[in-house]
């Protein structure tokens, strides 16, 4: 983190935790089952490796922290990181797009509205969409969870001067 951060969050979910633990231990068991039943096969396989998809999950998609600093608007998940230039941002909303629609937790690349988003978040939290004056590459939209959606709303507002984000928060 850089000295000049003005705005930091981070937020977990123990909702979206217990889902990945379910679905780790479910594949697990799975893997155990197919073994005793008729031995190292491609549904082993299959299984031991869902088994690692969600393992992965479980420790990566644990905290989404949300820095803000002079120059820009980080988004930190795991091993994997967003940031977005203030000069880069167009305008700034409450997204209400249904989490079905989206794909459930984790980050996730979907179509809406014609532009394609990524999402960074847990399920249980608003989220925040920024549209992008530029895409990066085929993304035009970042959506991320915050527990502080209106805080989030202004400081974007004021850093990347836009008066979409005020208008809608």
């Amino acid at each position: 983190m850089s000295g000049n951060c003005f705005y930091k969050e981070s937020i977990s979910s123990k909702r979206t935790e217990a889902l990945f633990v379910v679905l780790a231990v479910l594949f697990l068991l799975l893997s155990i089952w197919r073994v005793r039943i008729s031995g190292f096969g491609f549904l082993t396989v299959l299984f031991l490796s869902l088994f690692g998809f969600f393992v992965f999950y479980l420790l990566n998609y644990r905290v989404l922290t949300i820095l803000m600093n002079r120059e820009s608007l980080e988004l930190r998940f795991g091993v994997f990181s967003w940031t977005v230039p203030w000069s880069g941002i167009e305008g700034a909303f409450i997204d209400d797009t249904p989490i079905g629609r989206i794909g459930g937790a984790g980050i996730h690349f979907t179509m809406i509205n014609r532009r394609y988003r990524v999402y960074l978040n847990f399920l249980e939290f608003p989220r925040v969409v920024l549209t992008l004056k530029k895409p990066r590459g085929l993304v035009r939209d970042v959506a991320f969870s915050t527990s502080r959606p209106s805080e989030v709303l202004d400081a974007v507002a004021q850093r990347s001067g836009c008066s979409e984000a005020a208008a809608e928060s």
